[in-house]
């Protein structure tokens, strides 16, 4: 049964992780690129380290805290990661994709500025 459970969170950790390259590789601007590999990343890098720690608990009988800080250091800083960077790339001006429908962002400095 446990290892069911580890092939579980491996096989999901590696599905979000080539679901973010696949996003990565097909939309269409830095944005929704960035969406796609901040998530998926932070999902995929964390179900693998499940995996990993759940995998080292029940064969070898270690608590591994490096794997768990490993996962928290993940969780913490990717999303972060991510959000800075798409906001530097819209603060210097990178252009959003043709398809975007509304840009939040323009209509709050619009209503700031009159």
């Amino acid at each position: 049964m446990i290892k069911i459970v580890i092939s579980f969170f491996l096989i999901i950790g590696t599905f979000f992780i080539f679901s973010g390259t696949l996003g990565v590789l097909r939309f269409p601007d830095v944005y929704s690129r960035l969406h796609a590999a901040s998530k998926a990343s932070t999902l995929g890098v964390s179900g693998i380290l499940i995996g990993s720690f759940i995998y080292v608990l029940s064969e070898m009988q270690l608590f591994s805290g490096k794997l768990i800080l490993g996962i928290l250091f993940v969780l913490m800083t990717a999303p972060v990661a991510g959000h800075m960077i798409s906001r530097a790339a819209y603060r210097t001006g990178v252009p959003l994709s043709e398809k975007t429908v509304f840009n939040d962002l323009e209509e709050n400095n619009k209503s700031n500025r009159g």
